[in-house]
């Protein structure tokens, strides 16, 4: 539920953080019983807990459709990353997966721990994919027929330019915002929003994650995995690697910044597609994770150690970030804070800093005339913690008490 040290040093994360525990347990018990479904759904617990808590929400037809959607969606993503599957074996399996989802017999044995267990029992995937209504099938497989096309395209080519980078994130990111815009448009809950805009949604996500990741990406064996454009990072480095080493700190924060700066130009698009939601299930189920990302980006601006180890946001945070986004005002809010948080960081020596301030001041620009920034309580500008005494020994009393509790308890299958 989070480290005792992090919920002392703020303890109003506390109550969020147990009622992500407690939703997590739920969505457990909320497992259906057929064999294929209770796969997919324990999968889904596996391969994102934050995902399956929100997916939850959603209308049972819905939901249904969503889970598999991510999960075929996650199968064809372990083939692309599994980098010990050689080209000629690769490609034709990402260029045909969209014709395995129909088929109950076929799996494809690769990845490692629960994606190993996914691909190795993907006809459960197959089964449920199958009872979906017809709609929901349509949409699942022209997106995964142009992912994996996308996908195979790129495993044979670098991503060279600022161009060639926003078409490899629309293959595998972009084209999940267009999957799940019409998904939500068939179950007749919302308008089917522009591909651009859902696009964009994607595209923030997907180069938060790529940012991020660098470190684990760079250090993938037997093969590193580049997603970094070459026209971003050859204006600092000779190598893509060689942003990871002490002696290039400097030019790594800047390529970095550079990198943050490129993302944040799809936020006003995010805004303006989230604006548009009508159903409050699907609203937060786009909105939260499109909060984190812009989290995650001021976590990483002008940060080293984004080459040095794992940077993303506290548990904690996460747990509010879940638990107080309702309303399309803490969008507003949230993406206003984070980029004030982020614009305190900007350094007026940095190569990118007036692109860098110009993007930050579009959003809050943005943010102001939605009218409705004062309807929300600010939670995320950093304070210093202050510590109570007696608070914190009550907390500790009900943690005790808590976690006690949580171990003898058992979801009811």
């Amino acid at each position: 539920m989070g480290s005792l040290g992090a919920i002392l040093r703020n303890p109003d994360d506390f109550y969020p953080l147990l009622k992500m525990k407690m939703a997590a347990r739920h969505a457990e018990r909320q497992i259906p019983p057929e064999p294929h479904w209770a796969f997919c759904y324990t999968m889904l617990n596996k391969v994102s807990r934050s995902f399956a808590m929100v997916i939850q929400q959603l209308s049972p037809e819905l939901r249904n459709a969503i889970c598999i959607f991510y999960l075929v969606l996650r199968a064809l993503d372990t083939v692309e990353d599994d980098t010990s599957i050689p080209t000629d074996v690769k490609v034709p399996i990402l260029k045909a997966f969209h014709r395995h989802i129909y088929d109950c017999e076929w799996h494809f044995s690769c990845g490692t721990k629960e994606y190993k267990v996914l691909m190795d029992q993907f006809h459960h995937v197959s089964t449920a994919f199958l009872e979906l209504e017809k709609s929901y099938q349509e949409a699942i497989e022209e997106i995964t027929k142009r992912m994996g096309a996308g996908m195979a395209k790129f495993i044979c080519k670098e991503v060279e330019t600022i161009d060639d980078y926003d078409e490899y994130c629309h293959y595998v990111a972009g084209l999940v915002g267009l999957g799940l815009s019409k998904l939500f448009h068939a179950s007749g809950s919302e308008d089917l929003a522009s591909d651009h805009l859902s696009n964009s949604m994607g595209l923030f996500l997907q180069k938060t994650n790529i940012i991020r990741d660098y470190l684990e990406d760079i250090n993938e064996i037997p093969k590193s995995r580049m997603f970094w454009p070459r026209q971003i990072w050859s204006k600092y480095v000779n190598k893509l690697e060689d942003l990871k080493y002490e002696e290039n700190s400097e030019k790594a924060v800047q390529c970095l910044n550079d990198m943050v700066t490129n993302a944040l130009i799809h936020a006003e698009d995010c805004l303006k597609y989230m604006s548009a939601l009508r159903d409050p299930t699907i609203f937060r189920f786009c909105a939260i994770p499109q909060i984190m990302a812009i989290g995650t980006l001021e976590l990483c601006y002008n940060n080293i150690e984004v080459f040095r180890g794992v940077v993303k946001m506290r548990r904690g945070l996460t747990a509010k970030l879940i638990d107080r986004t309702k309303t399309m005002a803490d969008v507003y809010g949230a993406f206003f804070d984070f980029s004030c948080m982020l614009k305190l960081k900007v350094d007026k020596n940095d190569p990118n800093a007036t692109k860098t301030l110009n993007r930050l001041e579009g959003i809050q620009k943005t943010c102001r005339d939605s009218g409705v920034l004062n309807k929300r309580k600010s939670y995320i500008i950093r304070s210093e913690p202050r510590f109570n005494p007696a608070l914190i020994a009550i907390l500790l009393i009900i943690l005790s008490i808590i976690f006690a509790y949580l171990s003898t308890k058992r979801p009811n299958n």
